[in-house]
């Protein structure tokens, strides 16, 4: 692990916090060199997923041209969220190296450390419960799916 990585998206995450912003910052590595960078930007741009992680990820993948990025790893100034981690694994990263925890951001204040204890609950006693309805509906567009030839896999 080259740690500059690491202490970049620190950089970028105090550099943040001057301006206005979160204390979070990403940066996205491929071969040796940076592909992606990110800030939060969720007060910024009224956008509850602008996470670090996750400008980072679409800036990657902007740059790269492709959705994957296998052969990528994270370096995040703190420990990524259930959502920024669940985009980073759609993203097929193949590491993820991270300074801070969930538990230093929840004594600054951030609520991170709820979300891990809401996904070890069952989906009907979480604090937004999760119903199923219309399964059978719901199910049409996974047939439409398999049967499209045209499908580009994620």
């Amino acid at each position: 692990m080259d740690k500059e990585y690491l202490r970049r998206a620190i950089a970028l995450a105090e550099q943040n916090v001057r301006v206005g912003g979160g204390p979070f910052g990403a940066v996205i590595v491929k071969d040796g060199a940076i592909v992606g960078e990110g800030v939060n930007r969720v007060t910024a741009t009224q956008d509850p997923t602008a996470h670090a992680e996750v400008v980072a990820i679409r800036a990657a993948g902007e740059s790269l041209g492709t959705h994957d990025l296998s052969g990528c790893e994270i370096h995040a100034s703190c420990e990524p969220c259930p959502m920024c981690w669940g985009a980073i694994l759609w993203a097929r990263m193949d590491r993820i190296f991270y300074a801070a925890t969930q538990s230093d951001a929840a004594a600054a204040g951030f609520d991170d450390v709820n979300f891990y204890d809401e996904l070890a609950k069952p989906a009907a006693q979480r604090r937004t419960p999760m119903v199923e309805a219309l399964r059978d509906e719901g199910a049409r567009p996974f047939a439409a799916w398999r049967e499209f030839s045209g499908k580009v896999r994620y």
